[in-house]
């Protein structure tokens, strides 16, 4: 696994998306699309003030920082504007994998096929140039749509993970787990994201 790469500034495109890293300038565009309790019901907290999204912001540099998370802008080439966000987390560079995920995007940019796009970029560079060997996806599970996203990436569903987490009301969520691993990355890039090859 290639560490030294996720200290260095990553930048990801194709026809559709560009990935910048998250502390860019453009993260304070953020905040018109962030305030929505749909895109945060089943992300474990809520953003719904300027102080919230101060944390939000403040809490993902530190979580970079820390080398717990490489966290990620997503625009819109369409319209060049900051669509959301995503990263990758959970790094473990002993066991040479992460999770995508923390994922969201504005209303007006779900269902267009930025996800698909996002999420090719970040397997590719993740496999290929990082050399993971693992990479794995969560949803809770209750969010059917995301599951059948994730689905859609060609990853392999593995299980739940009971009382994963308490979220930021004390409620205890269940997780389900999926993941794509290194072996498969050549033929699950051809099946499932053929467009993008």
């Amino acid at each position: 696994m290639n560490n030294e790469i996720l200290r260095s500034k990553i930048i990801l495109e194709n026809e559709k998306v560009l990935l910048v890293p998250f502390e860019n300038e453009r993260n304070i565009e953020l905040k018109e699309i962030i305030f929505d309790d749909e895109i945060w019901k089943f992300m474990g907290m809520y953003i719904r003030n300027d102080q919230d999204f101060e944390n939000y912001i403040q809490s993902t540099l530190k979580q970079k920082t820390d080398g717990i998370c490489y966290p990620f802008l997503i625009i819109d080439k369409v319209t060049n504007k900051v669509a959301g966000s995503t990263r990758y987390g959970y790094l473990n560079h002993a066991s040479q994998k992460c999770e995508i995920g923390w994922t969201w995007y504005g209303k007006a940019f779900q269902g267009t096929g930025l996800n698909k796009a996002c999420k090719f970029e970040l397997l590719n560079f993740g496999f290929e140039q990082i050399q993971f060997r693992r990479i794995q996806f969560s949803a809770d599970f209750e969010n059917i749509r995301s599951q059948k996203a994730i689905k859609k990436l060609g990853a392999i569903k593995e299980g739940f993970f009971r009382n994963n987490y308490v979220d930021s009301e004390g409620k205890s969520k269940t997780d389900v787990y999926f993941s794509i691993i290194s072996e498969e990355w050549e033929n699950t890039k051809q099946d499932y994201f053929g467009e993008f090859v």
